[in-house]
């Protein structure tokens, strides 16, 4: 299975104690993800499922993703993928999309960074990974998506993405 880890656009400031779940996208946070879904275009990627946490910028995030891509495959929210959740669980939730050959994954840091090390080297500390706001890694895991069975195809910093589409 092709693995993408895509870290959600430029969001908000939650505002002093409010809800950091609501806080969306800001219009340079989509313009820029629009640009890099260009870029993902250019690479020829294709998803066969594209999974989102519920927060609000990471569910907008994955909607423009799905734009380019005319809807198909539309998001499917994962409750695991959320901030906060540990990312065992959230490895657990993939694992369960292992069958199909193209999937991306939307959410948080650091979880999202702590998935991709603990497939690459079985332990969510084992690699140091910066994952800015709206980059994205490729890896390509073992059909059972188990610990340690993941190699490193590549990782795209926004910027890059970008550049990727002119």
């Amino acid at each position: 299975m092709n693995l993408y880890i895509l870290r959600h656009g430029i969001a908000e400031d939650a505002p002093p104690g409010g809800d950091d779940g609501a806080r969306k996208l800001t219009s340079r946070g989509r313009e820029k993800l629009r640009d890099s879904t260009a870029g993902m275009r250019a690479l020829g990627l294709k998803f066969d499922v594209i999974l989102t946490s519920p927060l609000a910028r990471a569910s907008e995030t994955a909607e423009i993703v799905a734009a380019a891509y005319s809807n198909t495959p539309p998001p499917r929210v994962e409750p695991r993928l959320a901030q906060g959740v540990p990312a065992q669980e959230a490895i657990a939730a993939i694992k369960e999309f292992s069958r199909r050959h193209d999937v991306m994954i939307v959410g948080h840091e650091p979880q999202l960074s702590a998935i991709a090390s603990i497939l690459l080297s079985g332990s969510p500390q084992g690699i140091n990974i910066n994952l800015k706001k709206g980059g994205l890694i490729a890896l390509e895991t073992a059909a059972r998506g188990d610990r340690d069975g993941a190699r490193l195809r590549w990782m795209l910093a926004p910027r890059q993405m970008r550049k990727l589409s002119k």
